[in-house]
């Protein structure tokens, strides 16, 4: 995994949790939505990464 890409997987899951601990402590369900929805695509992008790595390592 690239440095970058996990810089931006590890930033989205972070701002992600924020936004929703925000929404959650001014009753901001949008915001809230927003967070979970940020953090979760970092998880995502995480994974790819991962996946993409462990497929790079069985090649010739």
């Amino acid at each position: 995994m690239t440095a970058k890409r996990k810089m931006q997987a590890q930033g989205a899951q972070v701002i992600g949790a924020m936004k929703e601990v925000v929404g959650r402590a001014t009753h901001n369900p949008k915001l809230q939505a927003e967070g979970k929805a940020e953090k979760t695509a970092g998880h995502g992008l995480d994974a790819s990464e991962k996946t993409k790595d462990a497929a790079r390592k069985h090649m010739p």
